[in-house]
């Protein structure tokens, strides 16, 4: 049985203010593409299909549209992670047309998606993100007192009823969907922590005793198997959420179940729509790197002892797809306080003392005499300004100072 395993699609998310909407749309036709291509029997998605619990309109028209060109040739079974709403996701879920199976209902995890192939049977569950303070209580078992306030207890319960439900089924093969963090995993930056009474993950055995576990949660590809004690891989994201992912490769997984005991997993990548690429150097040098990386999603660190003029404009204009700026200056001692104002000191010095900490250079004249201009323009105005109530005060008006013509 040929099982596509990907997840944390993410729909409604943006990249520092960037819309990624037509980057989703893309992976989702040359997904479509490839389940078809390949033959895939089952497609599972193991949580964060949506970004946040209320998505934009057009991220859920988009995983409509999906759902129903995945339903024409697979089976998509899909769980909710924790940036979805379970509520939301799994609303209508018995109306789905026949091939979408959404598993969000905690109480009901043991009951499972069945298909078959030549080998016999194959259980798909689905455990949807378990937040302890909700389900610690839904997963007691009968009359007991509720479940230990943490990932690791909630996750060994949800465990515990799908091998109790397997035994029901001797010789047939399993596969688990969870969205969760196992310890060992690779993190991200732009994964939400899930701490509970300080502890976010869960160690990998727990959740041992299947023929294949499709996680979900972390956006890095990677394979926790010897982690697990049994064939477990995070897919990840299909496309990078921060920089903290430039490096990562990513990839959707192609599962071929075979006999029990038999599974082949293959790493495919996704199309990379714009890559994320880090520059590191003074102005100088990360505009020389502009043939090459223009097209770039781009994070700028700018290095000159003093702050460059326009900085902002320049880079913009070298790179149309500049994310991020940061100004980290080397070279120059790094002050061992920020400068302290005293009572009574001369504004112009005080000024004049600010642009030197942040530039790190000595105040040009025209730089002081900007300021000495503004300074001298800022109090006449204020005793004109209280010129104008003393009059008004005594009975008399007078007419609105006039700016200067510039």
């Amino acid at each position: 049985m040929k099982i596509l395993h990907t997840s944390d699609w993410h729909l409604g998310r943006t990249l520092h203010g960037v819309d990624l909407h037509a980057d989703q749309e893309r992976f989702h036709d040359w997904l479509v593409a490839l389940v078809a291509e390949r033959g895939v029997d089952a497609v599972v998605v193991p949580g964060d299909v949506y970004d946040r619990a209320v998505p934009p309109t057009e991220s859920v028209r988009l995983l409509g549209r999906t759902l129903a060109r995945l339903a024409e040739v697979s089976t998509v079974i899909l769980t909710p992670g924790n940036h979805d709403s379970a509520v939301r996701l799994g609303f209508g879920a018995e109306l789905m047309r026949a091939g979408v199976h959404i598993l969000a209902d905690t109480p009901g995890l043991d009951h499972p998606v069945t298909l078959a192939d030549e080998h016999g049977e194959v259980l798909f569950f689905g455990l949807p993100y378990l937040e302890p303070d909700i389900v610690r209580h839904t997963l007691a078992a009968d009359g007991a007192e509720p479940l230990e306030r943490s990932h690791e207890a909630v996750t060994r319960a949800a465990l515990d009823r799908v091998r109790a439900r397997l035994a029901d089924h001797p010789g047939a093969r399993s596969v688990v969907l969870a969205h969760t963090f196992i310890t060992g995993g690779q993190g991200s930056d732009s994964e939400r922590d899930l701490r509970i009474g300080g502890v976010d993950s869960v160690p990998g055995r727990v959740l041992g005793g299947v023929d294949y576990l499709a996680l979900g949660h972390l956006h890095g590809c990677q394979d926790l198997s010897s982690i697990v004690g049994a064939p477990a891989w995070y897919s990840g994201s299909p496309l990078a959420f921060s920089f903290s992912e430039k490096d990562q490769r990513k990839a959707v997984l192609l599962v071929e179940l075979g006999e029990r005991g038999t599974v082949h997993v293959e790493r495919i990548a996704t199309p990379v729509p714009r890559p994320l690429t880090e520059l590191r150097g003074t102005l100088e040098q990360i505009l020389a790197q502009a043939a090459v990386h223009g097209d770039d999603y781009v994070r700028a660190i700018v290095t000159d002892r003093a702050r460059p003029a326009h900085l902002q404009e320049t880079l913009r204009a070298a790179y149309g797809h500049l994310l991020l700026t940061e100004y980290q200056p080397e070279g120059r001692e790094a002050a061992p306080l920020t400068p302290v104002v005293r009572q009574g000191a001369d504004p112009l010095e005080v000024m004049d003392d600010f642009l030197a900490y942040v530039t790190g250079c000595d105040v040009e004249p025209a730089e002081h005499a900007v300021f000495d201009e503004a300074y001298r323009d800022v109090r006449a105005r204020r005793q004109d300004a209280a010129g104008t109530v003393g009059s008004a005060g005594a009975g008399t008006t007078r007419a609105p100072r006039r700016k200067a013509a510039s």
